[in-house]
C-alpha cells in the first residue's frame, strides 16, 4: 500500500477555496478555514470508503446527504460542487504514486457533483 497524501490534499483544497473566495476568511474567520479542513477530511474518508467497496454510490449517497444538511443550513448546493472542483483540482495537480486511487476519486467526485446537479435541477 503506498502512501496516501490526504494532510496535503485537505491543505492544498482549503487553501484553493479561500483564494479564490476570500469573503469566506472575512465571514467566517480561522474557525471557519479549520471547519472547511474538516470537512475535506470527511470528503476524503467517504471517497476511501467508497474506493474501499469500489462503489461510487457509497460516495454519492454521501454528496446528497451532505448537501441536504448544508442547505438547510443556509448553503447552496454549487459551495459544495466548486469543494468537489477543488478537491478534483489537487488530485491532478500533485504527484501521488496511488494513480488506481486518485482515478477512482476523481471518479467518484465527478459521480457526486454529476449527482448534486441533479439534485439542484429538481
Amino acid at each position: 500500500m503506498s502512501f496516501f497524501p490526504a494532510d496535503q490534499i485537505v491543505y492544498e483544497a482549503t487553501e484553493k477555496i479561500y483564494q479564490n473566495e476570500p469573503f469566506l476568511l472575512e465571514r467566517f474567520g480561522e474557525k471557519g478555514k479549520e471547519k472547511c479542513r474538516e470537512d475535506n477530511h470527511h470528503h476524503l474518508k467517504h471517497l476511501q470508503t467508497a474506493f474501499d467497496l469500489q462503489n461510487a454510490q457509497v460516495f454519492t449517497d454521501y454528496a446528497i446527504w451532505l448537501n441536504g444538511i448544508l442547505v438547510k443550513h443556509g448553503m447552496k448546493t454549487q459551495h459544495l460542487i466548486d469543494n468537489f472542483d477543488y478537491l478534483k483540482e489537487v488530485l491532478l495537480e500533485m504527484e501521488i504514486q496511488d494513480q488506481e486511487r486518485v482515478s477512482a476519486y476523481l471518479a467518484y467526485l465527478k459521480a457526486g457533483t454529476d449527482a448534486l446537479l441533479k439534485e439542484k435541477e429538481k
